[in-house]
């Protein structure tokens, strides 16, 4: 019998079939059922469908990840042609991701540029025509939001120097960095955390607080999904698993985190800088 992980007189690779896209699927399902049943109050079951579903998820990404892992490492499957498709496929699913963020500055300069535009007739009863909308207190963008940013930033440096150790193998430096960008990226989210503790406003209730939380909340999800991203590669990096020359899993962990920094960047200019600046005006007056 031939041997069934031989490599192919070809340079691409045939995925075997998985049952990780559609039990992902099943499991995200489950958790959406539960999380919009837990929040509306649907019934006793909610929270645990949602605890359900979550696990799910989480079991179906390590057992997916494994499997990918498998594939480079044991099976050599990601050839330079291979590897060359899945760069294709990162940046595929970066722009994707951009796509969401754009819906979320959308929605958010439409109703601040236009606070009292008359065809959205309820929107001034909800604005007072003005923005900021009376009553709410925007963050100081030069203390929290600028610590984050100022955190964010330095992340983007130290998973670059990571880059850089691993591509002239220098391991030790290699893990440094991947630990300091970890920490940094945990350190951003707790300040986040304690912002969001703090804030005048609410999520519910206001337009200011849904276009707020929705944009910043929805970045604070990506960097938790980037610093996971950053801790499996700093795993697979203390079990040898990168060289200098095929470590296709930490460059795209690299290219989603700079992404996470640029995203950032227009947040903190938008909605933390210039989303402010009528307050300060209404201030002065």
């Amino acid at each position: 019998m031939a041997d069934t992980h031989a490599k192919p007189n070809h340079d691409y690779h045939l995925v075997p079939p998985s049952p990780w896209p559609l039990a992902t699927s099943a499991s995200a399902f489950v958790m959406a059922i539960g999380g919009i049943m837990w929040m509306k109050h649907l019934g006793a079951f909610g929270p645990y469908l949602f605890t359900a579903g979550t696990l799910g998820v989480l079991y179906t990404t390590i057992m997916w990840w494994r499997d990918v892992v498998n594939e480079a490492i044991v099976d050599h499957a990601h050839t330079r042609v291979v590897q060359i498709s899945h760069r294709y496929g990162m940046i595929l699913f970066i722009a994707s991701e951009v796509m969401f963020f754009v819906a979320w500055f959308w929605a958010y300069f439409d109703v601040s540029l236009y606070p009292g535009e008359l065809i959205e007739y309820t929107r001034a009863s909800f604005t007072g025509g003005h923005w900021p909308p009376k009553g709410i207190e925007p963050f100081d963008p030069w203390h929290l939001p600028l610590f984050n940013t100022l955190i964010l930033l330095t992340s983007g440096t130290t998973v670059t120097w990571a880059h850089h150790a691993l591509l002239h193998n220098d391991r030790r430096s290699f893990k440094i960095g991947l630990i300091l960008t970890g920490l940094l990226g945990l350190l951003f989210s707790c300040v986040q955390a304690y912002e969001y503790a703090h804030a005048d406003f609410q999520f519910s209730g206001n337009i200011f607080g849904a276009t707020f939380f929705m944009a910043t909340g929805f970045h604070g999800f990506h960097v938790i999904i980037g610093t996971l991203f950053l801790l499996v590669c700093l795993i697979r990096g203390f079990a040898g698993q990168f060289t200098p020359r095929q470590h296709l899993g930490f460059e795209f962990a690299a290219w989603y985190w700079h992404f996470v920094d640029v995203v950032w960047l227009f947040l903190f200019a938008a909605i933390y800088v210039w989303g402010s600046w009528g307050a300060a005006v209404e201030a002065a007056h």
